[in-house]
């Protein structure tokens, strides 16, 4: 009987052992289960608002993006006439330029019919610096005869009253 109890206690000790076991290594599952809920959940979440926000910004971005070349694109149709009116007015100055071009070898032309005439230009200076220098003699000369003159007059206008 003794021994039949012992057995019993060894039957139940063995039954409730595999099932203390499940016990425990459902307990820790679930703790340990806990602990990576308490990691994965919240990073999972955090993960999700970073997607959010990075589909936000590349969405942005792509706007911008579309703006500028819409922007760009319009700016460039306006370039593209004000180069093709900075264009007709490059061909006008050339022909201006070369109209001026030859104005100038026509100028250039009359210079060298004018240089014998700056000769005899040089030689009428000359004369005249001579006829100028001749007209002062003649000046002095006359202011001489003028004095002479009006001596003896005084001379006679002093004994001579008429």
């Amino acid at each position: 009987m003794v021994q039949n109890k012992e057995n019993e206690h060894q039957d139940m000790t063995a039954e409730k052992e595999p099932v203390y076991s499940m016990d425990r290594l459902s307990e820790a599952f679930e703790t340990s289960a806990r602990r990576w809920e308490l990691i994965v959940y919240p990073s999972l979440f955090a993960f999700i608002i970073l997607a959010a926000y990075g589909f936000f910004l590349v969405y942005s971005l792509a706007k911008d993006v579309h703006y500028l070349a819409v922007s760009v694109d319009s700016n460039m149709t306006v370039l593209a006439s004000n180069m093709q009116s900075v264009s007709d007015n490059m061909g006008h100055m050339t022909a201006n330029i070369k109209v001026m071009s030859g104005h100038m070898a026509e100028i250039n032309e009359k210079v060298g019919t004018l240089e014998p005439m700056l000769a005899t230009i040089g030689s009428m200076d000359r004369s005249m610096g001579s006829m100028t220098q001749s007209t002062y003699i003649m000046r002095n000369d006359i202011s001489r005869m003028n004095h002479n003159i009006s001596r003896p007059m005084t001379f006679m206008n002093t004994f001579m009253p008429w």
